[in-house]
């Protein structure tokens, strides 16, 4: 039976044939906008790649100082003595790195100026987060704790700088400081990795950042296993409570919060204070906005179907004077729409990897590596079987209760 029903949804597809475009455009284009955004979702909480231990870290963007006396509150980013004096401490935790934020550096070559992005980081930084280097080596401990001036370079600035000589051994001068070229890595557009070049902490001019509880770094702590986090987030919410600033003395309450990448921006949103950022809710009112944007052609799809059913009241008046029942007529119908739901659904499928092939190559975020893996793919059968069965279950079943003697007449 159901190779009939089949075979009977071929046949209704190429019937008519403009019906049959306009429903598989209204899927496709309604299925590749989800599966898009949802790849780019997936990449930026969920990423792959250099931050792929992403499920075994947390981070500690910002610190917020208020007063119990007059409610003044400050929020900054963190410095590098809170990292080194609490968040290096705490149990648990298999590394911890101190980032400074992108900083704008100067580079000079051949007589020009041009910008580029710069972090210090230490040698913890190079083992939470997972680069591809494609040529030399990264900073080490030792490199770290002498202050050495060496420095690691994204490779399309290796590239602008030095063409296709090799810039190992080379010199860069940054921000008024020359650094010498130890490695080349891929480069990487994520929040906690994304720059164009990378030194030593050590290698700041002055050592006033080790003195600063505020500044311009953030933390980075790593779990043995992602099974540890809540507890991590619960002892950085604990030691904050101990926290005192000397300067201003007034600040006597500090919060520290510990975030995953969607609780980060979660936090961001909803202003939250406590350990929970509010994630849920982001999350919830991403599903529901989805699904409100996957409802709206299918309510389209509804009276397209309706019209394309219309058609069929003889052919459905003949089944049910046959004996064919309310139940397995309305499954017929469903069956037939959910097939060319599932059509568009591969077409929607392989456009998407093209429209994000097209973001890589030639989008807007530079670096961008995206790309249609199992889940994403999952998600898009699900949303595909769904999006037919909500768009043909209402004229189906309206449909297969129509009175066989007005259905043979036509009086549908």
């Amino acid at each position: 039976m159901l190779k009939n029903y089949l075979l009977m949804a071929w046949n209704v597809a190429q019937r008519r044939k403009l019906f049959t475009v306009i429903n598989l455009a209204c899927i496709v284009i309604t299925l590749v906008v989800l599966l898009v955004v949802t790849a780019l979702l997936q990449e930026a909480f969920y990423p792959t790649g250099v931050e792929h231990r992403s499920n075994r870290f947390l981070q500690v963007h910002m610190v917020e100082a208020t007063s119990s006396k007059n409610n003044a509150a400050s929020r900054s980013p963190l410095g590098y003595k809170a990292i080194d004096q609490y968040l290096k401490r705490l149990p648990g935790l298999e590394a911890v790195a101190a980032v400074s934020t992108t900083e704008s550096a100067s580079v000079f070559k051949d007589g020009g100026i041009f910008e580029v992005q710069m972090r210090h980081v230490d040698a913890e930084y190079w083992r939470i987060l997972d680069f591809r280097v494609e040529a030399g080596r990264v900073p080490g401990a030792d490199d770290v704790d002498q202050g050495r001036m060496v420095a690691v370079l994204a490779r399309p600035l290796a590239t602008r700088l030095f063409g296709s000589a090799d810039p190992l051994g080379r010199k860069v001068e940054a921000g008024g400081q020359a650094f010498t070229v130890i490695g080349v890595v891929e480069p990487a557009m994520h929040l906690n990795a994304y720059a164009d070049m990378w030194v030593p902490i050590t290698t700041y001019p002055s050592t006033q950042y080790r003195h600063q509880m505020t500044g311009n770094f953030f933390a980075l702590l790593m779990a043995r296993s992602p099974d540890d986090l809540p507890a991590i987030r619960q002892n950085v919410a604990q030691i904050s409570k101990g926290i005192r600033f000397t300067e201003p003395h007034e600040f006597d309450i500090v919060h520290l919060w510990a975030d995953s990448k969607l609780d980060l921006v979660a936090r961001t949103l909803t202003g939250s204070r406590d350990i929970d950022s509010g994630s849920g809710k982001v999350v919830a009112i991403i599903a529901a906005v989805m699904v409100v944007f996957m409802l709206l052609p299918a309510l389209n799809l509804v009276n397209l179907n309706m019209g394309r059913i219309m058609e069929r009241s003889t052919e459905i008046g003949v089944r049910k004077a046959f004996g064919a029942s309310n139940g397995q007529l309305a499954m017929q119908l469903v069956l037939e729409n959910v097939v060319l739901c599932m059509a568009g659904g591969v077409i929607a499928l392989l456009c998407a990897q093209g429209v994000l092939l097209w973001l890589q190559a030639y989008g807007p975020i530079p670096a961008l590596k995206v790309s249609l893996n199992l889940p994403v793919f999952g998600w898009g059968l699900l949303l595909t079987v769904v999006f037919g069965v909500l768009s043909g279950v209402v004229p189906a079943w309206k449909m297969a209760r129509l009175d066989p003697v007005h259905a043979l007449k036509g009086a549908a």
